[in-house]
């Protein structure tokens, strides 16, 4: 068998404790990447995407599902080597989670008190005892092997229904495009990769436009990542649902609508509902096709040199045209807090709340009274609203425009243009929704800085994508299982900060008998061998002297430094 089910019986094996009869016990500690690993184990997330995942061997020796999760311990601890396997394994959680039968035991060196790893693995052809379930260099070569093709279908196709199966995909149904760069060091030999002119802001430049002599420009050897997200309006969570690896010459509009299919097929129409995207994915034929074919609804800003943009602006200076001031919606209160708050402290609390009520009140008289002669020295927002447009020849569907005027406090006014294929939002809404397109910014920082997205140690092209995917794949199975944990606001803080507060570990002493466990407490186990009365407290002398003897035995045959 390739996995083997513990079920958690407490009355069962306290009952045979106290008759001293146990199989194997151990000291565990209950720490976050453990409880993230029996989360997946226990939802059969990790059995899902493994079934159809496109392993390059005819001969599965090593189940797929270990193979991911190795990787995914890999990417939580930020180590993109597989030599640091091993190391992660004696340090990390997945261990605890596999239990003794599958994930191996630990033992102490009677005499060096060096602690090490017994695993029983998963063939016959080993000549050493086995300290990790799966050596390292398997996973490597797995993953060097693997076609690229196929690993990001997989990707786009088992993630979303994964995501659909824990009911994590939002009703709303809102969705956003990126494309972003990733920088790789200057070595020709990385497979696919482009070297490409950037300025100071990191923003691709035409090659033929750069002097080579202005310090603003660099160049920088990189690949493109196109992606896209599935969040709330709350930005509870930032689910990568499809993405792919390409060079960084290719432009990145195409290949988002072709993730845009991937994912339609994957889980059906009506689950992407809106999509919200950035001047570089303008393709009006595209836009309409998702509007006539899936009812997906498109919102994204058009370039101040489009005919769109010029008759948008024209409809402003029709007599009948409204402008109408935006206020942005307030952000969603907090939830309440578990415990009660003490009675001079809800006080405080109402009074507080009573004075921002006012002031918003306040502040919505003084914005309904705005108009669009304003003077200088109050900002403020204007929308505008156009319907049923159809000057853009290259999109098959009417739009909606939204002129929004933007003053600042020197009474300088700025215009620009969204466009929706929506008929029927208001352009508050158009707006407001938009608004949520750069939380993205902070996500890419997240990864990219945190979970070492971009520190490549190989040049092979099929490690490079895996290595991406990978790192999206745990960041966004990190994010679910915080959602599904109820801890959803750590989500907005780096994983590093998160693990911090989840971390704090509780030391039990875990009980196995007849392929059934219980958890104690030290001093609740403690207490139970000091009470247990003759010939069961001999009888379970004699069986922790035999457990302690199969531990050192596991040393015997151990692959020699």
């Amino acid at each position: 068998m390739d996995l083997i089910g513990l079920q958690f019986d407490r009355p069962f094996v306290l009952d045979a404790l106290l008759r001293g009869e146990i199989d194997f016990l151990e000291n565990v500690s209950e720490a976050a990447e453990a409880d993230f690993f029996r989360h997946l184990i226990r939802r059969d997330v990790l059995n899902r995407l493994a079934e159809h995942y496109p392993t390059p061997r005819k001969k599965r020796e090593v189940p797929v599902w270990l193979y991911l999760a190795s990787e995914l311990t890999l990417k939580l601890h930020g180590s993109q080597s597989y030599h640091a396997f091993p190391r992660l394994l004696r340090s990390g959680g997945l261990i605890d989670a596999l239990g003794p039968e599958l994930g191996g035991r630990k033992t102490t060196h009677p005499e060096t008190h060096d602690v090490t790893l017994s695993c029983p693995g998963f063939n016959h052809k080993n000549d050493y005892d086995r300290q990790t379930p799966c050596d390292q260099d398997f996973l490597r070569k797995f993953a060097r092997d693997t076609q690229v093709d196929r690993l990001h279908a997989w990707f786009n196709r088992e993630l979303p229904r994964c995501l659909r199966s824990l009911r994590l995909l939002d009703e709303e149904g809102l969705f956003i495009g990126d494309g972003s760069y990733l920088f790789v060091p200057d070595n020709e030999h990385y497979e696919g990769s482009d070297l490409l002119w950037f300025d100071e802001h990191n923003h691709p430049v035409d090659s033929e436009k750069v002097d080579p002599r202005d310090k603003r420009y660099q160049q920088h050897r990189c690949y493109k990542l196109v992606s896209l997200i599935h969040i709330n309006r709350q930005l509870d969570y930032f689910f990568t649902v499809a993405a792919r690896v390409v060079p960084g010459r290719r432009h990145e509009c195409p290949i988002l609508y072709e993730l845009v299919d991937e994912v339609v097929r994957a889980v059906g129409r009506d689950v992407i509902k809106v999509l919200i995207l950035d001047r570089g994915f303008i393709d009006g034929a595209q836009m309409g096709r998702l509007q006539q074919d899936y009812r997906i609804e498109t919102i994204l800003p058009v370039r101040s040199n489009m005919d769109l943009h010029a008759d948008a602006l024209g409809l402003t200076r029709l007599r009948d045209f409204h402008w109408e001031p935006y206020v942005p919606p307030a952000p969603p209160e907090p939830a309440p807090p578990p415990t009660p708050k003490p009675p001079r402290v809800e006080k405080r609390e109402a009074k507080r709340q009573q004075t921002l009520a006012q002031r918003k009140a306040e502040l919505q008289a003084e914005t309904r009274g705005m108009t669009a002669t304003t003077p200088a020295g109050r900002p403020q927002t204007l929308l505008g609203t156009g319907r049923g447009l159809l000057s853009w020849t290259q999109c098959p569907v009417p739009l909606t425009a939204v002129v929004n005027r933007e003053r600042d406090e020197h009474g300088e006014v700025r215009d620009w243009v969204l466009v929706s294929t929506s008929p029927h939002r208001t352009a508050a809404q158009i707006r407001s929704t938009y608004e949520l397109r750069p939380a993205i910014e902070e996500r890419h920082r997240q990864y990219k800085c945190f979970w070492d997205l971009t520190r490549m140690h190989s040049c092979a092209f099929s490690l490079v994508v895996n290595q991406v995917l990978f790192v999206l794949l745990a960041y966004t199975l990190v994010q679910a299982h915080l959602v599904l944990r109820r801890r959803q606001e750590l989500n907005g803080s780096v994983w590093g900060s998160a693990w911090q507060l989840l971390s704090p570990t509780l030391e039990v002493v875990a009980v196995y008998y007849r392929q059934r466990f219980c958890l104690l407490t030290l001093a609740e186990y403690g207490r139970i061998l000091l009470e247990v009365a003759e010939p069961v407290r001999a009888k379970l002398r004699d069986r922790l002297r035999q457990i302690e003897r199969d531990q050192y035995s596991l040393l015997q045959n151990a692959r020699p430094p």
